[in-house]
Formats: structure tokens, C-alpha cells, sequence
């Protein structure tokens, strides 16, 4: 019996401290959302794109200090808005090879291969939102590499609720959305087949008010 005894007061014992232990201020219920225009977290907000490496692997970057607005009635899903500006300067990879050749100038008289130096940022305007359960499709226009073209993301409602005083103490929402479109349509066309023409887009957003 002297096992069992000492296992119950080692829970008793536990159990306030499991009590006290902090929950996440974000819920995955979307009844914590509340309207008004929120402003992207630039520090939190994250789109990164994957491409197929000669049939041999993905290989994936990231763009970073997204920003922009999201108008948002709970009520009114339909009438959602979302624009933001993705700087393309700013893109990271694993390599720092690749990423100097993602930003390489072009060449005196040629097109640069991918990005090229200075690029303008990167904008996404949704033009039409359709809810679908916790989550709607986007349709909107990606203006890249100086062309504009209409993409479509699928989006997903992630959690919702007021950050914690030492963060701002800001009502925030968060999505993870995913897309797909294709480098060359933009005039990237640099390494196609070897470098997939196909991008796939997953993005992390998280927008505060």
C-alpha cells in the first residue's frame, strides 16, 4: 500500500501546480473574433513558397515583414477585405548563394534571373471572400515582379483573442492560407523545368487591432 499511498500525495501535490499553469490567450473558436480593421503583424506574419528542385527535393524560402489591413465582420464574412504588401527585398533561403542570386542584378542588357536588385514589394488585394465553415476562399489579385495576376487562396480561421499585456494587449486574429501559382505568368521563368514552374504558397498570418 506504501506505493500507492506516496503516488496519491505526489498528485496532490502536483495538481496546484497544474492549476497555475498559464493557458495561451488565443482560442481556436471563432466566437473570440470581433469586428473592426486589423493591422498585419509584421513580426508574425510569414509566406512561404516551395518550388520542386530538379525532381529531387522541395526547396522552400521565405518572405517576412508582411504588412497591411484586414476589415473583418464576423457577421459578415462575405464582406471581409485583406491587402498587404510583401516586401521581396527582404526574401530569405537556407543559402546565402541562392538568396544573392534570388536579388542578383541583371545583366547589361538582359532581364535578371529571378528578382533582380531593389525589387518592388510583392501586394496581394482580395477582390471576392466566400466563407467556408472556419475558414473562406480569397480571391485577389498578386501583383509580382511588375505584373498582376488573380490568385485564389484557401484560407483557415487558426485562433483569436487579446495578447497579453508585455505583447500589446491587442485583440488579434490568426489564418494559415496556402495557394498555388506559376513563377512564369510573373516573368520569372529563369530554371523551368529544372526548378519547378509550379509555386506553392503557404502562409502564417496574424492581424491585431
Amino acid at each position: 500500500m506504501r506505493p500507492v499511498l506516496i503516488g496519491l500525495l505526489a498528485l496532490g501535490l502536483a495538481a496546484p501546480a497544474i492549476a497555475q499553469a498559464p493557458s495561451v490567450p488565443g482560442s481556436r473558436t471563432v466566437a473570440g473574433i470581433t469586428g473592426g480593421t486589423y493591422t498585419a503583424d509584421a513580426g508574425h506574419t510569414l509566406v512561404k513558397w516551395e518550388v520542386d528542385h530538379l525532381g529531387f527535393s522541395p526547396y522552400f524560402g521565405i518572405f517576412g515583414d508582411v504588412t497591411g489591413t484586414l476589415t473583418l465582420d464576423p457577421k459578415k464574412l462575405g464582406d471581409a477585405k485583406v491587402s498587404v504588401k510583401i516586401p521581396v527585398s527582404k526574401v530569405t533561403t537556407a543559402s546565402a548563394g541562392l538568396t544573392q542570386h534570388l536579388l542578383k542584378p541583371a545583366a547589361q542588357g538582359a532581364k535578371a534571373d529571378f528578382f533582380g536588385a531593389s525589387p518592388a514589394d510583392a501586394t496581394f488585394v482580395s477582390t471576392k471572400v466566400t466563407p467556408k465553415g472556419q475558414g473562406a476562399t480569397i480571391a485577389g489579385n498578386l501583383t509580382l515582379n511588375g505584373v498582376t495576376k488573380p490568385v485564389t487562396l484557401n484560407a483557415t480561421f487558426y485562433g483569436a483573442g487579446k495578447a497579453p499585456p508585455q505583447m500589446g494587449n491587442k485583440e488579434t486574429v490568426g489564418f494559415r492560407a496556402n495557394g498555388v501559382i506559376k513563377r512564369s505568368e510573373f516573368g520569372i521563368g529563369f530554371g523551368v523545368p529544372m526548378v519547378s514552374d509550379e509555386v506553392k504558397l503557404e502562409i502564417a498570418a496574424a492581424f491585431e487591432k
